[in-house]
């Protein structure tokens, strides 16, 4: 299918690796020239060297940290117009709430709630003189069923949920459309840190624990990033208009529940 989206610009936050790479790379397969962002600019630069290789597209970088001003104002130097936004930042750690003080909380919300509504803030008005705007927010599986362990993941990206309802159905009649995606365990660097502790509680290898815990999933394994990346890029697409403030769980079928 074709996406009917060359020529368009996108910027893919925290695209260094991981899941913010996957969509910038499905992004400039379809024809977008993608601007990534990350803290690190050589890793940043590597991996779009990499991604124009094998994709053939244009990347730009924009070094710097998306959570703060300045790294956002980096971004927005490098694409100030951007037709579609994938807004991505790491979570925060996890841990019991009663050792958090209000600085912990703060910088949760700043990463995960304030920076992606800033960033809305910043390119939405133009999306919506152009008539054409995509707004992906790559959230958490914990929005649908919060894991205890990462209640500041929780609260701020609730909070995000919160406040993407009510947006996306103001500027839906611009063919402007906010979604958000909502991994489960796929295979990257993250969850291989995660699965570290628990393999050395458990006495084994993190290959080990990760196999038992694949096998825990109805699918039998964990999300690849790419089909994660393509499911980014269809809500990109001009073909997604009519979807409109959803949260899009990939989890494998993890989350149990009738209505999903």
């Amino acid at each position: 299918m074709d996406l009917e989206l060359k020529g368009r610009r996108a910027i893919v936050c925290a695209a260094s690796k991981g899941l913010g790479r996957a969509c910038a790379t499905a992004l400039a397969r379809e024809g977008v020239d993608v601007t990534i962002t990350g803290r690190d600019a050589e890793t940043l630069l590597q991996t779009a060297r990499a991604i124009a290789h094998e994709t053939g597209g244009r990347i730009d970088i924009a070094p710097g940290d998306i959570t703060t001003e300045a790294g956002r104002a980096a971004a927005l130097a490098v694409c100030p117009n951007p037709d579609i936004l994938v807004n991505n930042a790491g979570g925060p750690p996890p841990g019991d709430f009663r050792n958090w003080e209000r600085d912990d909380w703060v910088r949760a919300l700043d990463a995960n709630m304030l920076s992606p509504i800033a960033m809305m803030k910043a390119v939405v008005d133009g999306m919506i003189g152009r008539r054409f705007g995509r707004i992906v927010n790559i959230t958490s599986a914990s929005v649908k069923s919060p894991i205890a362990a990462l209640g500041m993941s929780n609260g701020a990206r609730a909070g995000l949920t919160g406040f993407v309802g009510g947006l996306s159905r103001q500027v839906a009649k611009h063919n402007v459309t906010i979604n958000n995606l909502l991994p489960g365990p796929f295979t990257t660097d993250r969850l291989r840190t995660t699965m570290a502790g628990s393999a050395k509680n458990a006495g084994h290898s993190v290959e080990e624990e990760m196999a038992a815990r694949a096998q825990l999933n109805p699918t039998g394994r964990f999300g690849e990033p790419e089909e994660f990346g393509r499911a980014c890029a269809f809500l990109c697409s001009a073909h997604a208009g009519y979807i409109v403030g959803q949260n899009l769980l990939l989890d494998g079928g993890a989350f149990n529940s009738t209505m999903g």
